[in-house]
Parts: C-alpha cells; structure tokens; sequence
C-alpha cells in the first residue's frame, strides 16, 4: 500500500472531518509553506486556497495518506476541476519535506470570493485541532472581504 504525504490548509485541517473522510490518514505533525498566503476563491462560494506570496507562510496540517485517502479527497476537493495537485516543499521544525497540496485551478485563482460561516467554523475548529494560531485564517478573510469592495 502506496502512502503519500499530503499538507492541508483549509477543511482537511479538521480532525473531525478527516476522520470520516479518510479513516486511514494520520497526522504526522504541522508545518508552514514559505512564500505562500491563504486566500479564499472560488466561483460563487469561497473555499480556501495558498497562492505564491513573498514573504508570507501559510500553516498546513501534514498527513500520511493512502491511495484510497487520496481518491476520497480528490472528490471532495472536485480534482481536477475545482483543484490541481502540486508538490509543494513544506518546514517542518528545521526540515524540508515534499508534500502533496491542492491549490485552486487557474480558471479560479482570481476570484476572490467569500466563504461561509460554517466553512471558516470548520477550518478554525482544524486549526484549534492542531495548535495552530488563526490569525493568518482571520486575515485571509479580511483580505477576501477587502478584495470584493
């Protein structure tokens, strides 16, 4: 059995959800992605997304995931319409390590739109799952909000 390691910055952060959606994943620690910002895009209903940022990190929740986890997600996460995968180099304590990101599909990644109260509700509740401070979370919907005016 193929595993792959897979770093979560919106949803998939929450313990919860993950547990239901890939009972075999396991959380192998947290992280940041350098140079990358949280954004929320998307066609009507924002959904989380990084994008290249100097400067900034986004802080991902890293996972061990299986071949059946990972077709689980890519439903969920509408591969490989609403998103692509990429590789995408993740700090963890003083290490560098490759992991598996969705990020927005191109058609998307300018459309800056507002996610709902339930959806950021889940993203806090996997950032308090796993220690993660959400500023950067409240700043990304600041900076969504100030985008749409």
């Amino acid at each position: 059995m193929n595993k792959k390691i897979y770093a979560a910055y919106g949803s998939n952060t929450n313990l919860e959800q993950m547990s239901y959606r890939c009972p075999a994943a396991k959380v192998i620690g947290t992280g940041i992605v350098k140079d990358y910002r949280l954004t929320f895009r998307g066609n009507s209903r924002g959904v989380a997304n990084i994008e290249p940022y100097p400067g900034r990190t986004v802080p991902v929740v890293i996972w061990e995931i299986t071949e059946a986890c990972e077709e689980a997600l890519d439903g969920y996460e509408g591969y490989p319409n609403l998103y692509e995968k990429q590789m995408i180099e993740v700090q963890v304590e003083s290490k560098v390590q490759e992991a598996m990101v969705y990020v927005m599909a191109r058609r998307y990644r300018t459309m800056p739109a507002i996610p709902t109260s339930y959806y950021l509700g889940t993203i806090a509740e996997g950032y308090a799952d796993n220690g993660i401070d959400l500023e950067i979370l409240k700043m990304a919907h600041l900076e969504c909000l100030k985008e749409l005016k």
